[in-house]
């Protein structure tokens, strides 16, 4: 189904049984153009494609393909179902989507929002594979080229204290309808689900945004990350948002987690020149963030800009 404005074009394809994703790009572009994968939030078991952004705002309008994909939600799948419907995406956006959609298949980058920050990770760690386990083989790469993950889980062992027993809170929790169980009683899975835990070299670059006052993930979780990807040598930018909730991505009216549940939707666009504590593993990004040194939509577009776009100064 395609649906075209005056300056963009919108379709929604099935690109897996049951699963659907919007794309919105630039109405008649001259060349193919990056793409940018939207990964909604909602703890794993909530929420669908339509929970992002305006995507016509962020990004399209500014020369991107923007895709926001659905993916099977717990408890019903559980891990690794959610990162192997990511990567299904990312095969179809590469397979099928140049001629009609106008993706550029060799620049491909991912953008999450809490659960979908976590599975945005998960996937650029693990972008260079093939085949993961589990996962039905396949000529074309699940490779992507740059990742936002915002206030994603990255430890889920560091969420609970391993010592103690098991609370009913714990065994009710997102991490626990995504792992089948409580992260005690599944501490394989729960390490195998952990972007932190299993990140490696040679990643894509990295651009992480966490609010300081989150109070659903704590913002220790990406510092974790940011030192588990610079441990091994990873291009990675930590942007600690000072005053910051949860959820700041997504406009006002995306309730994540449901009615009457809301956190801190719209803060990101309310305020654009938000303050923030930044870290940058390399040389490579240190100009970046002196360019750049408040996190905002305007902050993302460049990262992707300078990750995407072939022949991208640096901005």
């Amino acid at each position: 189904m395609d649906t075209v404005s005056t300056d963009v074009r919108h379709s929604t394809v099935e690109y897996a049984p049951g699963l659907h994703l919007d794309i919105v790009r630039p109405k008649d572009p001259p060349q193919p153009l990056p793409a940018i994968v939207w990964i909604h939030g909602g703890g794993w078991r909530l929420q669908d494609r339509t929970a992002s952004p305006d995507l016509a705002k962020h990004f399209a309008s500014a020369g991107y393909v923007m895709v926001s994909i659905d993916y099977r939600l717990a408890p019903d799948t559980i891990h690794p179902g959610q990162l192997l419907d990511v990567r299904r995406a990312v095969r179809w956006l590469r397979s099928n989507a140049a001629a009609e959609h106008c993706v550029d298949p060799d620049r491909i980058g991912l953008w999450g929002s809490s659960a979908g920050g976590h599975l945005a990770a998960l996937a650029g760690i693990h972008s260079s594979t093939l085949c993961l386990e589990h996962e039905e083989a396949s000529s074309v790469s699940s490779a992507v080229h740059a990742v936002v993950d915002g206030y994603g889980p990255s430890d889920l062992p560091a969420l609970v204290d391993l010592s103690s027993p098991s609370s009913e809170s714990e065994k009710r929790s997102p991490e626990a309808s995504l792992l089948g169980g409580p992260i005690r009683d599944n501490l394989a899975a729960a390490y195998d689900a952990s972007p932190a835990r299993v990140a490696k070299g040679s990643t894509p670059p990295f651009l992480v945004m966490h609010g300081s006052e989150d109070t659903m993930v704590p913002f220790h979780q990406s510092v974790t990350l940011y030192e588990s990807l610079a441990s091994y040598g990873n291009d990675v930018i930590l942007y600690l948002v000072d005053g910051f909730g949860h959820g700041f991505f997504n406009p006002g009216h995306v309730l994540e987690l449901g009615p009457g549940l809301s956190l801190d939707q719209g803060h990101l666009e309310r305020d654009p020149s938000a303050p923030a504590t930044i870290r940058a593993s390399t040389n490579r990004w240190k100009q970046f963030v002196e360019l750049h040194p408040c996190a905002s939509f305007a902050t993302i577009e460049a990262f992707f800009s300078r990750t995407l776009k072939a022949g991208a100064p640096v901005t």
